[in-house]
This record gives structure tokens, sequence and C-alpha cells, in this order.
């Protein structure tokens, strides 16, 4: 039985290893070129790799490139989330605020918009705002105590 490109890539992301960029960035790279050039989900991997390396300010532009090609499915959350994280890096935090600040909670990223809202939000100068985020997410996982966190999360910002 011949694996699927997505069962390659996933076992790409379950061996990675990034002490060795060049072999990383040439195993991504052969799997990128067997998709059509502009394909949304290669360019998303091609961002990934990069971003997973430190090369965030490249990752960038390919996350743009992905979700302006049309990435969708679970790709696209992750590729949002992603772009964000990179442009807090590269000190654009509030472009991260402006992608995160109204992004759902999903089946396969759950909160984790969330804590990446509350550093972006950290780093535009927004502390007050950076710890309800937080602690909003937070506070739907409490089995304890929720509605006092959320309370407390509520009135840093009222």
């Amino acid at each position: 039985m011949t694996e699927t490109w997505d069962e390659r890539v996933k076992q790409f992301w379950a061996t990675f290893d990034d002490t060795e960029p060049k072999v990383a960035l040439a195993a991504m790279r052969a799997l990128v070129d067997e998709r059509p050039e502009g394909d949304p989900d290669a360019l998303y991997e091609w961002a990934s790799i990069h971003d997973s390396l430190g090369f965030e300010a490249e990752a960038v532009e390919l996350y743009r490139a992905a979700l302006d090609g049309g990435l969708a499915g679970a790709r696209r959350p992750q590729a949002t989330i992603q772009l964000a994280s990179s442009l807090r890096n590269v000190g654009e935090p509030e472009a991260a605020v402006e992608l995160l600040r109204d992004l759902p909670p999903d089946e396969i990223t759950g909160d984790s918009a969330q804590a990446f809202l509350a550093l972006a939000l950290r780093d535009a100068g927004f502390q007050d705002e950076a710890l309800k985020t937080a602690l909003t997410a937070l506070a739907r996982t409490l089995p304890r105590y929720r509605r006092s966190v959320e309370n407390y999360a509520k009135a840093l910002t009222d």
C-alpha cells in the first residue's frame, strides 16, 4: 500500500529533527515538489518547516500565500496561528493580534489561538488584556473556581 502525500508529511513531522536544518529543508522540499506549484497545502508545509527552523520572516510570506491560495481544512487554523506567531516573532505583534482576536477554537487547535493572542497582546503593550485572555481560556478548563477566575479576568479590563 502506497502512503499518501499527507501521510508522508505526517511522518516527516513525527521524525523532524531541527539539529540538521539542511537535511530537514531538503526532505520537506522533496515533499513540496511533489505538489503543483502554488498548492496551498504544500506552501503551508514549506512555511511550517521554515518557521520550525527559526526562519520566521521567510515563513510569514509563505503562510500568507497558502492562506490567500485557499488553504482549507485542519491546516487553515494552524496556518493562521503559526502566521500570527511568526509575525509576533518578527516584531509585528499588532498584526498577530488582528489575526487571532476573532479566531474561534476548533477541534484541531482548541484554545491555542488564545495562548498566542495573549503573547501578542503582551508584546503589543496590552498586559491586562493579555492576562485576561489567558485566564479566560484557562478558566474553561478548571474543575473548580471557574467562575471566580472568569470574574477576576473580566475585572482586569473593566
